[in-house]
């Protein structure tokens, strides 16, 4: 007999309903090279204040006023700024209720089924996490949205084309594209790119010297991956592809104080077991700072992560015409929109 905490089920009737329903949902953005891990950054939280809450400072590059060196001209001291960047956890938590009843009637304890799917469910939670984050980071105002955001779908050539990805990553960061390794888009995108052979499938030569397809496919050099969780406005036929540097957005796993736990209610509906589970991350955009600015709580909602007014660019926290902001083409994160259908026309 097989134990899942303080649940037993018979393993061979189990057996039936192993094939559960596949989530259909990829998650491929949460899995990608893309997001990195930076363990140390969890022991910042509980030092600051709040321990929800924290601020890395940045060293801001030195200036630049060259003189001429003629014995006649005053040579004048720059000062480099300093940077600060704001970092908020995100907490989530869910629970799963068991009856006693459905596993004396069927002999299946369903706790295990939901104990197998529990690593897939945070990933769609954390894919969910992130697109609401660069849905607000296109939000912010300044020039970044603009020079990031390359929009052709009002164009005569609205599709995503030979020319659209590289044109794409040259506005945003100019001769610094090179930073972007990867671009994440709808599956009707990407299966119009394959029928024109513009992706390039990776291959290799197995050991009995047969050649066979990765399943990876590139792009003008950057990896394609693909993902129908990326926006899509079917009213307007409009798909978004973003398109990401290595590492463009760190996740540091701060850990609750108990992630998971089981509760026995002997009273409700004959008898049943509910399982919690509690998540707090934080994720940090490279180049860009979490204002809290809109947050009703410790945690922000998706919705507040998808306020514009709660991210800026790295700056030097002053104000007005002292206010100075990082290279926004240091910043490897860019969106490319096209329209790759027809609008869906609603009746009311």
């Amino acid at each position: 007999m097989s134990q899942f905490d303080s649940k037993t089920f018979n393993g061979e009737v189990f057996g039936k309903y192993v094939s559960r329903i596949p989530n259909m949902k990829r998650n491929e953005l949460i899995k990608s090279k893309a997001i990195i891990t930076n363990t140390a950054l969890a022991s910042m939280f509980p030092d600051q204040s709040g321990g929800n809450y924290a601020t890395i400072p940045y060293k801001g590059k030195i200036g630049k006023s060259t003189k001429n060196y003629d014995g006649a001209t005053d040579i004048d001291a720059n000062r480099s700024d300093t940077y600060t960047q704001g970092i908020v956890v995100i907490g989530r938590a869910d629970a799963w209720i068991e009856t006693d009843f459905s596993a004396e009637i069927t002999g299946v304890d369903f706790m295990d089924n939901v104990a197998e799917q529990i690593s897939e469910y945070w990933q769609e939670v954390d894919q969910d996490t992130l697109l609401a984050i660069l849905e607000g980071i296109f939000k912010m105002t300044g020039d970044f949205v603009t020079k990031h955001t390359y929009d052709i779908s009002a164009e005569i050539e609205a599709t995503f084309g030979v020319t659209t990805l590289n044109t794409a990553i040259q506005k945003a960061c100019g001769d610094n594209k090179n930073a972007f390794a990867l671009a994440i888009m709808h599956s009707l995108v990407a299966t119009k790119l394959e029928n024109l052979n513009l992706v390039t499938y990776l291959k290799y030569t197995d050991a009995s010297g047969v050649q066979r397809d990765l399943g990876l496919g590139t792009l003008n050099g950057r990896l394609v991956i693909i993902d129908d969780s990326m926006p899509v406005d079917l009213t307007t036929g409009k798909y978004t592809t973003y398109v990401l540097g290595t590492g463009s957005i760190v996740e540091v796993n701060c850990g609750a104080k108990v992630p998971y736990e089981m509760s026995r209610d002997p009273k409700t509906n004959g008898g049943e077991d509910t399982l919690y589970g509690r998540q707090r991350k934080a994720y940090i955009p490279q180049g860009i700072s979490f204002t809290k600015t809109t947050m009703a709580s410790l945690s922000p909602t998706d919705t507040e992560l998808k306020l514009g007014t709660n991210w800026e660019l790295i700056n030097n926290g002053k104000t007005g015409d002292d206010k100075v902001y990082i290279d926004d083409r240091a910043v490897a994160i860019a969106r490319i929109i096209t329209k790759e259908s027809e609008a869906v026309v609603v009746s009311v």
